[in-house]
């Protein structure tokens, strides 16, 4: 079995729970959520060589704007990199619609946070977009900001989704790739790993959604994630075997082959957002079942199948 990197995993203590308005009293992931969590969800297969960790949307109730639940995040993202060698790379929160110098400005902030050792696995920085207005992603502030993460060598993380911004919101980030790399070298362009939506071939935005990937695949330094996705499935459909969830989401599986290919594809899980409605010691064994039932699929060789479950995430994120 080739080597796992999990790209894709969110980590909490249970101290930055009133920090997470996504997970209320009453959503099934208010808790605590650790690496022996993880470890425990995956099984550890001698196969799993590390995970990336990605900020987790924190925010706060008294001042939307405010830095200080990023930063405490941030501090506690440096704690498990600092304390596990499988924690391979850190995906902090960053303030791109503040613009350039706000970003500089926070950069110093969380690196002081971080600390030296840990800092060194800050491999790029993510801020959602699909909860923000049109626009957001385009304005002339975090276009430039962007460009400054490039040019220290960062990768930024895009988060949308389809269903409830619908076609408008692929099209603006193709058109904020396109802005933040014409013209610049390519040694200074910041990568891009998406996440996106699943759709199903009767959706009726489907037509849209695949004509999209096809042109944001042609986007250069950019990449795509295969994640976890029992929480956007049809409640029943989580509960079926891995087989039959290959099978109904086939259409959108064969779009992301065609369009991105393995060599720019990696698996992530979304733990333990993949646990909602499926189980905690169900969830990441069954999305890796049907990541390879993919490849099987899809007739890949050993060397696509390696790139789609650790060398492309290794390029991506510049990992040894």
């Amino acid at each position: 079995m080739a080597p796992i990197i999990d790209s894709h995993i969110h980590l909490n203590p249970s101290s930055a729970l009133p920090t997470l308005p996504w997970r209320d009293p009453s959503h099934p992931l208010h808790r605590e959520h650790s690496v022996s969590d993880y470890n425990s969800a995956t099984g550890s297969p001698s196969s799993l060589s590390g995970f990336i960790l990605i900020e987790a949307d924190h925010s706060s109730n008294d001042d939307p704007n405010s830095w200080t639940p990023h930063l405490q995040e941030v501090s506690f993202m440096s704690t498990i990199a600092n304390n596990n060698p499988s924690c391979l790379a850190l995906i902090p929160w960053a303030p791109l619609p503040e613009g350039a110098a706000k970003l500089e400005e926070y950069l110093t902030a969380a690196e002081k946070e971080v600390g030296t050792q840990a800092w060194k696995k800050v491999r790029g920085f993510r801020f959602l977009l699909q909860d923000q207005p049109a626009g957001t992603g385009t304005s002339e502030g975090f276009v430039e900001a962007l460009k400054v993460l490039g040019k220290k060598g960062y990768v930024f993380e895009v988060g949308i989704n389809q269903h409830r911004k619908g076609k408008r919101q692929l099209e603006e980030v193709w058109e904020m790739i396109s802005r933040v790399q014409e013209g610049v070298e390519e040694g200074e362009r910041v990568k891009f790993v998406l996440n996106l939506t699943i759709l199903n071939q009767a959706d009726p935005s489907f037509l849209a959604w695949r004509e999209a990937m096809f042109t944001l695949s042609k986007c250069p330094q950019t990449y795509i994630k295969l994640s976890g996705c029992f929480s956007e499935l049809p409640e029943k459909l989580r509960q079926r075997p891995a087989e039959d969830i290959v099978s109904a989401i086939l259409p959108w599986l064969a779009v992301l082959l065609a369009a991105w290919g393995p060599k720019r594809i990696m698996f992530g899980s979304d733990w333990p957002v993949c646990t909602v409605g499926v189980g905690n010691d169900e969830a990441w064994k069954k999305w890796h079942r049907v990541v390879e039932l993919v490849c099987d699929f899809a007739g890949l060789s050993v060397e696509d199948q390696e790139r789609i479950w650790s060398g492309t995430a290794k390029e991506a994120y510049g990992l040894e």
